[in-house]
């Protein structure tokens, strides 16, 4: 069976890794190993353990970066500790960040951390399960969240 990783922080303003994990029940059978760590700069190692203790076939990493800029060099650096974390594993991590200043509102900020959350976990399906699927939607603007903005026209 078909394990997935799903490592999310206690710094995110909204259950990211609930509603990634209720996405992925909804669209495939797997087992799902869940880890839960304090802010994003922990997501690197808690998703290589993901793979390389408990043998997740894939892991979605979900975090929210607040919106000073420390957070956001501390996204960086989580971001590169992602992608090394990946090269070393050879494992495919998805990194789902949500930056605190994206939205214009409080309101607007749950709705964007729950659609990122769920479209990601919606991509890991299609990696997984159905990769023809990212295929037909390669260069068609998708946007995880917001609104796609569709292909650029000439």
């Amino acid at each position: 069976m078909t394990t997935i990783g799903v490592v999310d922080t206690t710094f995110a303003r909204f259950n990211m890794g609930k509603a990634a994990i209720d996405e992925i029940q909804k669209n495939m059978s797997a087992k799902i190993m869940r880890r839960t760590v304090p802010g994003i700069k922990d997501l690197p190692v808690a998703a290589k353990k993901l793979i390389d203790e408990e043998g997740c076939d894939i892991v979605i990493a979900l975090g929210m970066p607040g919106s000073k800029e420390q957070d956001k060099i501390c996204a960086h650096e989580a971001s590169t500790g992602i992608i090394q974390a990946q090269l070393m594993t050879n494992t495919h991590i998805i990194e789902v960040f949500v930056h605190e200043d994206e939205a214009k509102d409080e309101k607007e900020l749950a709705f964007l951390m729950e659609q990122r959350s769920r479209e990601h976990a919606l991509n890991v399906v299609k990696m997984l399960s159905r990769p023809e699927k990212l295929i037909k939607e390669a260069g068609t603007g998708q946007r995880q969240g917001f609104e796609d903005v569709g292909p650029a026209r000439i």
